[in-house]
């Protein structure tokens, strides 16, 4: 008799299960599953509070702020599967955050000891101000920021996959094509450059797409708690990038 094999449970993987594990988690669990967060999902928090008015200093003490709160067991005690989509989540925390705990966090180091690793606020700075305009409100700018964000995380593990392979270089090649009009891509000089015939390059280009998608679409799924919410929140951070 065959088995097979069952997917997979979606929750094991998603950011919700990296909060979770904070709460529940020991210290140094709490503080690693922290750190995961913090890495990925600070820039579009810090350009909320930039947008918001805050100046660079506050917008990056905020964000360290926050980060350090969602430790803290009673605050994460709501927390559940069912609050839906982590972006939402992450944005609804961070405005309670700034109504309430500003005072609080200008005079006190918070999570139970974890150290926060420093943010990157000069780059994040600069992309905040080279898309100062792009969007029409704060809630506007996080979103953007946001699918920036999985845009990154997707770039990283597809550099990661290409390094594995021994095809770095490649990768380097490829990369800036993820984003050119196909009528425009000039696959006779990536044929020369991969040393393959120009067939092969029309290939490369088009699974390099391909897996590029595929890894976009694992990036949302970790961040929704029911997978039929994934098409719809592709098509918001999709639309989110455009405006």
């Amino acid at each position: 008799m065959t088995h097979t094999p069952q997917k997979p449970s979606l929750f094991c993987t998603t950011r919700w299960s990296v909060v979770l594990k904070a709460q529940g988690g020991s210290e140094q669990e709490a503080a690693t599953s922290l750190e995961t967060l913090c890495r990925a999902y600070w820039p579009p928090l810090y350009a909320y509070a930039r947008t918001h008015g805050y100046t660079p200093h506050d917008a990056e003490d905020l964000t360290q702020g926050f980060f350090a709160r969602l430790l803290e067991k009673e605050h994460l005690r709501a927390v559940q599967r069912e609050k839906g989509r982590f972006r939402q989540f992450m944005l609804m925390a961070f405005k309670r955050f700034l109504s309430h705990e500003w005072e609080h966090q200008r005079t006190a180091k918070r999570g139970g000891g974890a150290t926060i690793e420093p943010l990157d606020t000069v780059s994040a700075e600069g992309i905040f101000v080279a898309d100062t305009g792009r969007a029409p409100s704060p809630d506007a700018a996080f979103d953007r920021r946001w699918a920036f964000s999985l845009l990154e995380l997707v770039l990283v593990r597809l550099r990661e996959e290409f390094e594995s392979a021994g095809r770095a270089a490649e990768f380097a090649m490829l990369k800036p094509f993820l984003t050119t009009e196909s009528a425009t891509v000039d696959y006779a000089r990536i044929a020369e450059e991969l040393g393959s015939s120009e067939g092969a390059a029309r290939v490369a280009v088009h699974r390099l797409r391909k897996r590029f998608r595929r890894l976009f679409r694992e990036e949302i799924e970790r961040t929704v708690a029911d997978s039929a919410d994934v098409d719809d929140e592709l098509r918001h951070l999709v639309g989110a990038l455009a405006e």
